[in-house]
Parts: C-alpha cells; sequence; structure tokens
C-alpha cells in the first residue's frame, strides 16, 4: 500500500492536473472568445488592462496554474528518482547516526506505482552489502533501513556474533557447492560509541564487494531464544527464500532486523541509501513542559556517500 503522503501527492496532482487542463482547452478559450467581442464593440479605445477586465482569471485557477508544475514536479522525484529519509534510530550505527538525513534511490531497485507500490519497470536488484530502506514486513506502514546480508537462497547463520553465509549453489554434474564463508572481519580498538555505558567493539567487516564498521556489545549475549524460527533450521540459522532477502543493522547488539521478524520481500524494498544529505547533531533539552530532543549543530563531516 501508498503511504499517505504519496496518496496525497497523487489526488492533488491529478485534481489540479485535471482543472489546468480543462483550462487550456475550454474555459481559457471562452475568456479569449470574450474579451475578442469586447474588443470589436468597444474599437480601439480598449486598451489589454481593460480587456483583461472583461474575462479575468479566476483566483482559485491562477493558482491551480501554478501549483500543478510544481506537484508534478514534487511527485516525479519523490515516487521515481529520490526521497528524503531521517535515521530515528541508533541501529546503523557506526554507518549512519541519529540526525542523519539520507537520500534514498528509488529507481535502484524497480520503478513502482506509488499509489498500489506495484513494479512496472525492472532497473535493478539489491547487491550484498547495500544499504537499504524497506516497509517493515509486519507494518508495512513504518519504514526501516537495514543492511542486505543473505540473497534469496542463502543460507545465514549468526552465531558468537559473527556471521556465516553458505551462497545459493545450483547442484550440478563434477560442480562442488561451497560450504559456510565466515565473513572477513577486522578488529578496530577506537572505541567513541558505547551503550548503557560500555564501550562497544568496532569492526571492519567485509561483505561481498563492501566494506564497511559494525559495533558489537561484548557483554551482550545473542538473544537466541527471541530470533525467528524457521521450520528445518536451528534457532541461529535461515534459509532465505526466493524472492526475499535476509537484512541486519550494523549495531549488531541494538538492531531489530531479520534476525527477530524473518525476510524482507522484495516488493516490500524502497530503494537504496546512497548518500547524507544533511546531519544534525541532538541533545535532549529538559527545560521546556515538554521535553525533547532539539538540534545543537550540523555535522558537516558526514555529508557524503554510503558505504
Amino acid at each position: 500500500m501508498a503511504s499517505t503522503f504519496s496518496l496525497i501527492l497523487v489526488i492533488v496532482c491529478l485534481v489540479t492536473g485535471v482543472i489546468w487542463c480543462v483550462d487550456k482547452l475550454v474555459w481559457s478559450k471562452q475568456r479569449a472568445a470574450k474579451i475578442a467581442v469586447a474588443r470589436a464593440h468597444g474599437g480601439a479605445g480598449l486598451d489589454e488592462k481593460t480587456l483583461a477586465k472583461v474575462a479575468p482569471v479566476p483566483v482559485w485557477i491562477e493558482q491551480t496554474a501554478g501549483i500543478f508544475p510544481v506537484i508534478t514536479l514534487v511527485l516525479i522525484l519523490r515516487s521515481f528518482l529520490f526521497e528524503p529519509f531521517q535515521i530515528p534510530s541508533g541501529s546503523m550505527m557506526p554507518t549512519l547516526l541519529v540526525g542523519d538525513f539520507i537520500l534514498v534511490e528509488k529507481f535502484a531497485y524497480g520503478l513502482k506505482d506509488p499509489v498500489t507500490n506495484t513494479k512496472f519497470l525492472e532497473t535493478g536488484e539489491p547487491s550484498r552489502g547495500d544499504v537499504v530502506v524497506f516497509k517493515y514486513p509486519l507494518d508495512t506502514r513504518v519504514d526501516y533501513i537495514k543492511r542486505v546480508v543473505g540473497m534469496p537462497g542463502d543460507r545465514v547463520i549468526y552465531r558468537n556474533k559473527q556471521i556465516m553465509i553458505r551462497p545459493k549453489c545450483e547442484e550440478q554434474e563434477g560442480k562442488t557447492c561451497p560450504g559456510f564463508q565466515k565473513l572477513d572481519v577486522t578488529f578496530d580498538k577506537r572505541g567513541e560509541f558505547s551503550q548503557m555505558g560500555i564501550p562497544l567493539d568496532r569492526f571492519t567487516e567485509q561483505l561481498g564487494a563492501v566494506s564497511h564498521d559494525t559495533l558489537r556489545n561484548p557483554m551482550m549475549p545473542d538473544l537466541v531464544d527471541r530470533y525467528y524460527r524457521q521450520p528445518g533450521t536451528y534457532p541461529d540459522e535461515w534459509v532465505v527464500p526466493e524472492g526475499h532477502y535476509f537484512v541486519m543493522g550494523d549495531n549488531r547488539d541494538n538492531s531489530t532486523d531479520s534476525r527477530f521478524w524473518g525476510f524482507v520481500p522484495e516488493q516490500n524494498l524502497v530503494g537504496k541509501a546512497v548518500a547524507i544529505w544533511i546531519s544534525f547533531e541532538f541533545e535532549r533539552d529538559e527545560s521546556s513542559w515538554l521535553p525533547g530532543w532539539v538540534p545543537t549543530g550540523v555535522r558537516f563531516n558526514r555529508i557524503g556517500g554510503i558505504e
């Protein structure tokens, strides 16, 4: 289903478009006819300002003529090219921080009808390591952002904070299918992130062609008893169905992802996160009657592409 904002955009675009077309094809010609009659009867003594008062353009039509192209441009940009999103949580730290505003490439995984979310043109598909925005499978009104770990047909294991993947392999005569492959990780002693006062371990991880950083809480055990249970597999093992993806947050011990609720259907994909276009530093304001987070500055060093 389309988001409420997308639906409103489409409705406003249609309404203003119909009014604009009717005005161009019918009403403007009627006004021109009235002006022509007035000019014929009034002779050379009528100037253009006076003639314009004979058949003035209604204010609501004039405003529609200004709104229609703007709404159409916004609809095209937002539906088919790029859409801005705000990062609301720390599940993708250190790649993305709270306060980051990102651009999502909507055409990366196919063009979709903004009303029904039905794909009408294939343009590509996710690659392992992509940072993707998608509709949360348990509530499609909510947008989530995670990193693609498992591709369709993969067997994924997350055990002792280590990812192991056995890629899909078509059985062929004389061909040996690979076993599980541990992701290459390199420990980094930087300690700028913490959780509940506990310093987080930072690792550089190679996921497909993408090298990116992840965080682990050394004091947090794997919550295997809360994992999504797939019939026929171990509690910490999953086989990704065709047309689905297994996604995880880079902040591994502070992310609700495929380990806990399952797989992302292809039709839920919104697009690929490609850049941070602005980033704000926030701090909690307790001085007002309604405490909340307020921006305190711009993190210019975070503006740029996303790995």
